[in-house]
């Protein structure tokens, strides 16, 4: 791969466009680095895959790692929803901060959503189109074009074309090239490896940016989505918007530096690293669940009667960490006085925290359930 070209910039008049290379086509990998890094990618990555499988209720632990990837994906955006705001109903969330609370309920229906469609649809465009169309229903990009590829220039940075960081390839080449992408996911006789090929995939889309808004949430939405269209993993478990988040300014400069200096190689190192570190800490992440399941399993049996219906909380609770009383009760079927009664209880085992602050309509959260995905 080193001497690979990543494509040209082309004079569109008054400013340039960059056309990217078809990715659709034979590679070989002669970097023993990259190898080793792939190699401990893969291993942490089949771990991770290993824990889902065997972990008892695996579902429930998956929506938080959605609601997690959702908040960090669209945080990387400039929207400020945290994990436990996601799990709110919209009248709870303060005028202000809706906007950005709506963003990440399109980005988990969007997710969620996808994964289903893979059992009909292989990872094609047309999934991508769809996952779009969901992501930007009903936001501040619904505007534009949601479910379809431009048809118009875009650009990325600046506040006009002239003064931007990146311009994507013009709106006439994308079928060619969006055709070339789906093609290259598919072809099963390109033997690359499927890390290398996702790293490669998730550079190609965001560098084509396809469509007027939300590229970067489908483009790392699209990671999860292909590990599990390739039977890579077995559930959605693996989510790279986190250390993306966390390392914002080398994940931007590490995909321009492809388009620019030809440097795919530090791009890729960038990604399995990412693989290897997130995988890593997935995998203690579900340690650490496990570990607290246990312990408030023995607190509660150390209660006192009711400690059935605490258990049925909790498992309420693994799946959506925030509560009120009028949850207490559809759960347990107790009155509402007997509800706050168990809410108390819950409070002084320091399981649940008061989160609103108010004397009415009162939300407690399941916090050390929260701090181990945040």
């Amino acid at each position: 791969m080193k001497n690979h070209q990543s494509g040209n910039f082309q004079n569109q008049g008054y400013y340039k466009s960059f056309q990217p290379s078809l990715i659709n086509r034979q590679w070989l990998m002669d970097d023993m680095e990259i190898l080793q890094l792939l190699s401990k990618a893969d291993r942490q990555l089949g771990r991770l895959d290993m824990y889902s499988e065997y972990i008892p209720n695996i579902e429930m632990y998956i929506s938080m790692h959605v609601i997690k990837e959702a908040t960090q994906s669209s945080k990387i955006e400039g929207t400020q929803t945290k994990i436990e705001e996601a799990f709110l109903e919209k009248e709870d969330i303060v005028l202000e901060k809706r906007d950005d609370w709506e963003e990440v309920q399109n980005y988990i229906q969007a997710m969620n959503t996808a994964i289903k469609l893979l059992e009909q649809l292989p990872f094609s465009n047309r999934l991508i189109k769809e996952t779009h169309k969901i992501l930007l229903q009903g936001v501040r990009g619904q505007h534009k074009q949601p479910g379809h590829f431009r048809t118009s220039q875009n650009w990325i940075g600046g506040a006009t074309i002239n003064d931007a960081i990146f311009i994507p390839p013009i709106y006439a080449s994308l079928p060619e090239l969006m055709s070339d992408l789906e093609k290259f996911a598919n072809n099963q006789e390109n033997y690359l490896p499927d890390l290398i090929k996702i790293a490669l995939i998730h550079y190609q889309f965001e560098t084509i940016h396809p469509f007027l808004d939300g590229n970067g949430r489908v483009g790392r939405l699209l990671i999860t989505l292909y590990l599990v269209d390739k039977s890579i993993l077995k559930k959605p478990v693996l989510y790279l918007s986190d250390f993306f988040e966390r390392n914002r300014q080398l994940y931007y400069d590490n995909l321009m530096n492809v388009r620019t200096k030809n440097d795919l190689k530090q791009w890729l190192k960038f990604f399995l690293v990412g693989v290897i570190e997130t995988s890593q800490n997935g995998i203690l992440t579900f340690d650490a669940v496990l570990k607290l399941k246990k312990d408030i399993e023995e607190k509660i049996q150390n209660a006192n009667s009711r400690n059935k219906h605490l258990l049925n909380i909790m498992e309420f609770l693994y799946q959506k960490p925030v509560i009120n009383a009028s949850k207490i009760v559809e759960i347990t079927n107790v009155s509402q006085p007997t509800a706050y009664k168990i809410l108390d209880e819950m409070v002084n085992m320091e399981i649940l925290n008061e989160i609103t602050g108010g004397k009415r309509g009162k939300v407690y959260v399941f916090d050390a359930y929260v701090k181990l995905f945040s």
